[in-house]
């Protein structure tokens, strides 16, 4: 029995400024639902509360980019975020953001009191400033050149092409991101948290309190503090966000890593007038889930005093896709509103695999033929077959009722004691957060009915003994009732569906067992519990995935070096001619060569080149065409070729025509 009257769950707030991917339904919204699905499940009171992170500097170039306001953007991705949350079943009680009124009154209060009682420190530093835009640069704002790698577009807080974390007065040549002017440094003054004031409060309460926390999460944390905290600026120099409350911060804001985490308060101010009694009475018992590094709120709540602070913390590792790192900015992820439009119907298939393999004590790898192979073998294999062979039976054998079961055999009473053990497995596992565990001892239940019903072979014992039939399926028919139960914090979709199978209600936890469906209950309507997925399913999202691939390689490429410069006499005696491919055929027992007869103004003349594996035949007969007309003949397989076809050739090897934009007469000169 838990010493706690009711529970606060929150996840991390995903940024606006993009849509949601499966590494973060993996790391954080996944594994928290499935827990909250279990606590509702055993009737305790529990706030499930989520939102959108609204501010910071990401959203604001974002919206620069695309010439839209920072509100523009926000209002698109938060409606992104909410609705694909909702379509994969992820139940918040309240689904908030933080450009709310709520927030900003909230966030604002929050800070005015810590600065009200002294709880900060005020500092001036150097920082750089746009001249041209009259305005203070953020870190992502500056654009210079990583003095590590050398990469010529590294941010003022990070080079993504080496990954180091950088400040901004590191860059070389660094220039504003806005105005592409070089900034100049100027002194400005900010608000910190001194959190080197909190290290040993903050050491005590983790590496000595909550020594419970899984082994990824209290590394981290001792990491971190073992390094020694700094003191954290609370506001910086923007014009997106909650505005500093007091006199002399005009132009500044909180800064994002302050004001977000206000937003779970604010969420749950805007879900209920209740919503102290979830933040303040420590009877509350308040879960994070939550990067595993993210142990700042709680300093935050321990300075303003009146606030719980989390029981636990219970963070994932990282997931990542066909075994490279998940990046927005690179387009390598699954993004979780395309998943619902490619695969309909197929969300708790998404949550199964995910929670199957789940990043819990080490990066994962995510891969589409896993994703196959877990649906067809296990949900299709296992869990659906049960359920289907269960269902069709007893509609054909026993007018679709469930049958009065005769006298037990040892194995069906052990396979009838194996169920309240199995839910015990699973509900140990979901209290310690180990829900890969859980759900394996879940698919345990439907592992268990599948293997009695190939054992026993009712379809082979009802020519002679129908009595014994009706005991087979009425075990299996409590395992699958049971199973509706057991399978919902997982795959509510299939949960549901399952129980418009069996035409019965919601059955609560603590009474699952034996005995859960009576004799005599009539059955609803059989159907498929899961679906096969093709081999060409798959392969097309393989095939989308490595037109990203090469997308990203294209997007990385350099164009070569400037070769070394000439006389403008040497250019010119090239001539250059717009000609027109007039007849074209592959050359015999050649791969790359074809043979063009061009029309080049001055004649028709043959011309063999290397472009047979780019183009054929038919569609380039009547091409206009850059040709190098005074370029001297050359034998080639046998044909003597009278000039060159000038081609582009991408970084790919592919090659394209280097043609006018329109219509020009043949034998115009190419200057």
């Amino acid at each position: 029995m838990s010493k706690f009257k009711r529970n606060l769950v929150t996840t991390a707030l995903p940024y606006a400024n993009g849509p949601v991917h499966i590494g973060h339904l993996a790391g954080v919204y996944v594994p928290a639902d499935i827990y909250v699905r279990y606590l509702r499940k055993k009737g305790e009171d529990v706030a499930f509360i989520g939102g959108s992170d609204e501010h910071g500097v990401p959203i604001t170039i974002k919206a620069q980019k695309e010439g839209v306001t920072p509100q523009d953007i926000v209002d698109r991705y938060h409606k992104i975020i909410k609705d694909s949350f909702e379509e994969l079943g992820i139940s918040f009680d309240i689904y908030s953001r933080t450009s709310s009124k709520t927030h900003h009154d909230l966030s604002s209060a929050f800070f005015k009191k810590l600065y009200d009682e002294g709880k900060f420190i005020e500092k001036t530093s150097m920082q750089f400033y746009d001249e041209k835009a009259g305005q203070f640069l953020a870190d992502r704002y500056i654009v210079g050149k990583c003095p590590h790698c050398g990469n010529e577009r590294a941010y003022g807080d990070q080079c993504e092409a080496c990954g180091t974390s950088l400040n901004a007065t590191d860059l070389i040549d660094p220039v504003s991101a806005i105005t592409g002017n070089k900034p100049e440094l100027k002194e400005t003054k900010h608000w910190y948290l001194p959190l080197d004031q909190y290290e040993g409060w903050l050491k005590e309460w983790i590496l000595e309190e909550h020594k419970e926390w899984k082994p990824n999460v209290y590394g981290q944390c001792k990491s971190w503090l073992d390094n020694g905290l700094q003191p954290r600026a609370v506001t910086r120099d923007l014009d997106w966000g909650v505005p500093v409350p007091i006199e002399g911060a005009e132009g500044k804001v909180l800064y994002v890593w302050f004001d977000a985490p206000i937003g779970y308060i604010s969420a749950t101010k805007d879900l209920t007038p209740e919503w102290e009694k979830y933040w303040k009475d420590p009877e509350t018992r308040m879960i994070h889930f939550i990067g595993k590094d993210n142990i700042v709120f709680p300093g935050m709540l321990n300075a303003e005093g009146s606030y719980i602070l989390p029981d636990n913390v219970p963070a994932n590792e990282f997931l990542n896709l066909e075994g490279d790192k998940i990046s927005t900015s690179r387009n390598w992820a699954v993004w979780l509103h395309e998943y619902l439009v490619e695969f309909p119907g197929k969300q708790d298939v998404l949550r199964y695999v995910l929670t199957a393999n789940a990043p819990e004590t080490k990066d994962n790898d995510f891969t589409w033929k896993d994703f196959q192979t877990r649906n067809n073998s296990e949900l299709v294999a296992i869990y659906g077959n049960f359920i289907n062979r269960t269902l069709v039976l007893t509609q054909k054998y026993f007018a679709n009722r469930v049958p009065e079961r005769g006298e037990l055999t040892d194995y069906d009473k052990e396979v009838l004691a194996e169920i309240p053990q199995i839910v015990e497995r699973v509900e140990k596992s979901l209290e310690t957060f180990h829900f890969r565990d859980a759900l394996k001892e879940a698919m345990n239940l439907a592992r268990l009915g599948n293997k009695y019903l190939a054992d026993t072979e009712p379809w082979k014992v009802i020519k002679t003994d129908e009595r014994r039939v009706k005991t087979i399926l009425n075990i299996c028919l409590q395992i699958s009732a049971n199973l509706s139960t057991l399978m919902e914090p997982f795959m509510p979709f299939s949960s549901q569906k399952l129980r418009e199978f069996m035409n019965i209600d919601v059955i609560d936890w603590d009474k699952m067992g034996d005995g859960v469906i009576p004799a005599g209950h009539e059955l609803g309507e059989a159907g498929l519990l899961f679906e096969k997925i093709e081999d060409a399913t798959i392969q097309a999202q393989i095939d989308k995935l490595l037109a990203t691939k090469k997308a990203n390689e294209m997007a990385s490429v350099k164009a070569a070096p400037a070769k070394e410069n000439i006389q403008f006499e040497d250019f010119m005696k090239m001539d250059i001619r717009v000609g027109k491919i007039i007849a074209a055929e592959k050359v015999a027992k050649t791969k790359k060569l074809m043979k063009l007869t061009v029309d080049t103004g001055i004649d028709q003349r043959t011309i063999v080149s290397g472009i047979a594996e780019h183009y054929i035949p038919e569609e380039v007969i009547g091409r206009q065409v850059s040709v190098l007309i005074n370029l001297e003949p050359k034998p080639l397989k046998g044909i003597v070729s009278q000039g060159m076809i000038l081609m582009a050739e991408n970084a790919d090897g592919t090659l394209s025509f280097v043609s006018p934009d329109k219509e020009v007469k043949p034998g115009s000169e190419v200057r």
